[in-house]
């Protein structure tokens, strides 16, 4: 997808956002989130407890994903980064998620990152396991059945991790 747009995450973004976060939190395929959870509480999940979270949008000036970033950990283990991502459903399959991760990758190192980990990438999530692998991460664990897949019962989680 050509000519994406960063910018910080506006409350008036987010509303625009709020149908694809409560989408892809429903499927319950690839996001340990409540698929309950209210809007004021993902917007705090999302928006407000990151160090930086954007919107992302394509020439045309459509909402086509969003990412957070924050420290992956506290104190000893704030040099490495954590970062989630959701696309829209209309812009999956053109690139937006290898912009955002590596737009992400580039936010995290002026922040001062060291490293990104994902903490639990579900195994079925073949897409994104290949894609994150692709841009350099490594599968450094996997948790057996620590997810519920909303189709596929248990499955694993991968934790994937890159030196920025």
């Amino acid at each position: 997808m050509s000519a994406l747009t960063f910018t910080p995450m506006t409350d008036d973004a987010f509303a625009l956002f709020w149908p694809t976060f409560q989408a892809i939190v429903a499927e319950q395929q690839t996001y340990a989130i409540d698929p309950n959870i209210s809007y004021q509480a993902a917007y705090t999940l999302w928006c407000e407890v990151p160090k930086a979270t954007f919107a992302v949008k394509d020439a045309s000036g459509e909402l086509v994903g969003s990412y957070y970033l924050k420290a992956n950990a506290a104190g000893p283990g704030d040099h490495v980064c954590n970062c989630g991502y959701m696309v829209t459903a209309a812009a999956r399959g053109k690139g937006v998620a290898r912009a955002m991760c590596e737009h992400s990758q580039q936010i995290a190192q002026t922040l001062g990152f060291k490293a990104m980990q994902f903490n639990a990438v579900v195994s079925t999530n073949e897409v994104a396991v290949a894609l994150w692998q692709r841009l350099g991460f490594s599968i450094v664990g996997t948790v057996p059945n620590a997810y519920r897949h909303a189709t596929q019962g248990l499955v694993d989680t991968h934790i994937m991790h890159k030196l920025l």
